[in-house]
């Protein structure tokens, strides 16, 4: 199978490290193929008691920040691939790599799997899972 418009998920973690290397293997196979890493960057809201409480500007801004520097590095990774571009997002990640996915017809979502036990991702949920439950494009988890 052949997949002309690869995107990867990216947020400078090891699994993510290992899904950009798999995607980079595979556009070496498929020469034509887009290949797009989108970092996605979230500004939670902080609940105390019975109310939210926004993280300070300052703190947004340093989030903002690592990722560009993170996006920076892939950057420079990609520089000798053809066809290859980075994009900076914001907000809940799961949704926004399957908006993306389905907005600019991806046919390959690659994620890292950030190894939660069971419990734990019961609890807390995860990206790959996330994307998993609402995505029609293929999906490739990297362990």
């Amino acid at each position: 199978m052949s997949f002309s418009n690869i995107l990867v998920a990216y947020d400078g973690g090891m699994p993510s490290v290992k899904a950009l290397d798999k995607a980079i293997d595979m556009v070496r196979h498929y020469p034509e193929a887009k290949l797009t890493v989108i970092y996605v960057y979230s500004v939670a809201a902080v609940a105390v008691a019975d109310s939210v409480v926004s993280v300070p500007v300052s703190i947004q801004r340093e989030q903002f920040l690592e990722a560009q520097e993170q996006l920076k590095e892939v950057e420079a990774r990609l520089a000798p691939i053809p066809n290859a571009a980075t994009a900076l997002l914001e907000g809940s990640p799961g949704e926004a790599i399957v908006d993306y996915a389905d907005r600019h017809r991806c046919d390959l979502i690659i994620v890292g799997n950030r190894g939660f036990g069971a419990i734990r991702e019961f609890v807390m949920g995860s990206v790959s899972h996330y994307v998993l439950q609402h995505t029609e494009v293929p999906l490739l988890v990297i362990k």
